[in-house]
């Protein structure tokens, strides 16, 4: 009767509990079958060592190199462990958190890694689809998917600032992406603008991550596979190749521009040096010319009479050499009569 009203109190429904002496019982009856000849008083000596040296062994933790603990004291921060093996008081008294703050963690968008270890790693199965699915600045849909990489820079704030940090900078990270996307149009997203979409949400992100006292430094922001919806990838892959060809066209008219223009170039150079060259040859020579023409009028000027002389043998001395025939100067008319063949008649 009396086990009946004790167990009355479990409530309406509840099935009747095994009585406390019933388990004590029991589990001395254990140990005695284990060491036989103990009497209750030995027992209790052996419960109490037991007890004591699970609270010891439980009292010393590892620290990995990775890592520090942070040691909280009846569920209030205490302090920073570094690496190490550390003793805290057992019993609950002391909480040691493990947190890896060199190591570089890093959270997937879109698509999934086998063997993840934080369950924030990776997309929530029903939610990888929806968080890839954007809408440009033109009012077109593409599907990002993109890796956000970080380290936890203050575990402190990491543990006690935010309630689940991790999940927190998922959805930082997905509004942030979804405006950065919304700027620009699906062309910049999927071809030209992945560089500064990477810049301009790292920057974002780390400013709300530190607005948020979330503890959390981003390394980097990386843009995985953007496409465009199933229904029209196949006119967005028409698209990229049309693009693609044009820019073939461009670098191999460049390149033949780049070929045949300084050819140009050169033999422009080149026929703009010769002309000066003769410009200069031809302005010398008259130069030249005017500076004797006009020594030669000085000289004239003062002697006429001997200077014309002088130029008339000269003028005979340059001209008569090259004539074969033999010809007669009448020097008091100073003319030149008509050539006689003298050779051609001896022979005759």
């Amino acid at each position: 009767m009396s086990s009946q009203n004790d167990n009355s109190g479990w409530g309406k429904g509840a099935p009747p509990g095994p009585d406390l002496d019933v388990l004590i019982r029991q589990w001395q009856n254990q140990i005695k079958q284990f060491m036989p000849g103990v009497g209750p008083r030995g027992i209790g000596i052996f419960a109490v060592l037991a007890l004591a040296s699970l609270g010891v062994w439980s009292a010393f933790y590892t620290v990995p190199s990775d890592s520090v603990a942070v040691v909280q004291r009846f569920g209030k921060y205490h302090n920073d462990v570094p690496p190490g093996l550390h003793f805290k008081l057992p019993s609950g008294i002391d909480v040691a958190t493990i947190v890896p703050v060199k190591r570089q963690l890093k959270q997937e968008f879109g698509f999934t890694t086998p063997g993840a270890g934080d369950p924030y790693q990776s997309p929530v199965p029903r939610d990888g689809k929806r968080e890839t699915q954007m809408v440009t600045g033109d009012l077109n849909a593409a599907l990002v998917e993109w890796v956000v990489q970080y380290r936890i820079s203050d575990p402190v704030k990491f543990l006690f600032e935010v309630r689940e940090p991790s999940e927190t900078l998922r959805y930082v990270s997905e509004s942030v992406m979804r405006e950065v996307v919304g700027d620009r149009t699906v062309d910049e997203v999927i071809t030209i603008g992945r560089q500064e979409i990477e810049s301009e949400a790292l920057t974002k992100m780390q400013a709300l991550s530190t607005k948020y006292a979330m503890g959390i430094s981003i390394d980097q922001v990386q843009l995985k596979n953007i496409n465009p919806p199933e229904p029209v990838q196949e006119s967005f892959n028409e698209v990229n190749q049309a693009q693609q060809e044009k820019e073939k066209l461009i670098n191999e008219a460049r390149r033949d521009y780049n070929k045949v223009i300084p050819l140009a170039e050169g033999e422009k150079d080149q026929r703009i040096r010769e002309a000066d060259g003769y410009r200069l040859k031809r302005i010398n020579e008259a130069e030249g010319d005017v500076a004797r023409f006009s020594a030669l009028l000085a000289e004239y000027s003062k002697a006429p009479e001997v200077t014309r002389r002088r130029i008339y043998i000269e003028t005979m001395q340059d001209v008569m050499p090259g004539i074969r025939s033999k010809i007669i100067v009448d020097e008091q008319t100073r003319s030149i009569l008509p050539l006689l063949n003298l050779n051609s008649q001896k022979g005759d």
